[in-house]
């Protein structure tokens, strides 16, 4: 037999092994298994065409017009997600003067409350008296409709985690260096270990190897950690390994791109469900990824695709997957 033949053999036959075990055909799935969930970012929230962002966008600045009057990362916000069917709420976190965490997204204030400044600038007491409502305006500022409904409602991460203790939330670290990260670690280390399992992390690289460090097997995301994982796992997944660089991790992915990872979609969030992985897909929405708010781009995703779905409009598509699971 030529060499050339004992080659193509040789591909044909590792092309075949790749394609078997790659699919579900010898896997086994339980029914929990067999069920997509979702993920609210920052609760229920104003939204605004995200494909417009830049960098250093005033979000609040260009919301659409509101059809509800709920505000990001604030406790009523949050239980409505969880109301709508939320299976975890995404939350931003922030160090205030007298080091404690606040939950609030931007570095300033002087976006959406009525105070200028940075958020590490004001005590936590201090920032709870605030209006985080203020700055909202949908029409170029000739109105403001959800001015002076955001009083007060600015929380402590300690406040979220006496409300919803038996929640999932994922928490976005967004101070860099490790000073936040030292502060979060200390509060889950009151926490008992069934309610640590609850939360996963994303965003500072400091923060972040300072808790694993702690909590090795605490879901985590950081570009970088994102970036080695899938690199390996697209190297050798495709023999069924699993590299451990993406063990304990919360993958975000968008769709577009998800068809290329080995397996996908169904024996991929399979094999990290086996390593404690999370699988969350977002939609590509220009420079940033963004939510599937709709229930047409629901609709795009694989019927297989059996994990955690990213959404910035719980209350629009929450429903649809009550009435999906209810007829199946």
């Amino acid at each position: 037999m030529k060499i050339k033949t004992i080659i193509i053999i040789i591909i044909a036959a590792l092309a075949a092994f790749a394609a078997v075990n790659n699919s579900v055909i010898f896997s086994r799935n339980s029914s929990s298994e067999k069920k997509s969930q979702l993920l609210a970012h920052r609760g229920l929230a104003q939204t605004f065409d995200i494909e417009t962002v830049q960098w250093d966008t005033n979000t609040a600045a260009i919301i659409h017009k509101p059809e509800h009057e709920y505000i990001e990362n604030t406790l009523p916000s949050m239980k409505a997600a969880f109301d709508c069917g939320a299976d975890i709420v995404e939350l931003d976190i922030r160090v205030t003067k007298d080091k404690q965490l606040a939950v609030f997204h931007d570095s300033m204030l002087d976006y959406r409350t009525e105070k200028n400044g940075r958020v590490s600038d004001y005590t936590l007491a201090e920032l709870q008296k605030m209006d985080v409502g203020y700055g909202y305006t949908h029409d170029n500022g000739k109105t403001y409709p959800l001015r002076g409904k955001g009083t007060g409602l600015m929380p402590s991460f300690n406040q979220v985690t006496e409300e919803f203790p038996e929640k999932k939330f994922l928490v976005h670290i967004r101070d860099s260096g490790p000073e936040i990260g030292e502060l979060l670690l200390n509060k889950f280390n009151t926490m008992s270990s069934e309610q640590v399992e609850l939360f996963s992390i994303y965003g500072n690289d400091e923060a972040v190897t300072l808790i694993r460090a702690e909590y090795p097997a605490m879901k985590a995301l950081t570009a970088k950690l994102l970036k080695k994982a899938v690199l390996e796992y697209e190297l050798i997944g495709w023999t069924g390994y699993i590299p451990k660089s993406i063990h304990n991790m919360e993958i975000h992915f968008p769709l577009a791109y998800a068809k290329f990872l080995w397996g996908w979609p169904e024996k991929f969030v399979l094999r990290m469900n086996k390593v404690n992985t999370r699988v969350v897909i977002v939609q590509k929405k220009g420079r940033w990824s963004g939510g599937f708010d709709t229930v047409e781009e629901i609709d795009e995703i694989p019927d297989n695709y059996y994990g955690y779905i990213w959404t910035e409009r719980i209350d629009r598509i929450g429903w649809y997957f009550f009435l999906t699971a209810a007829k199946g």
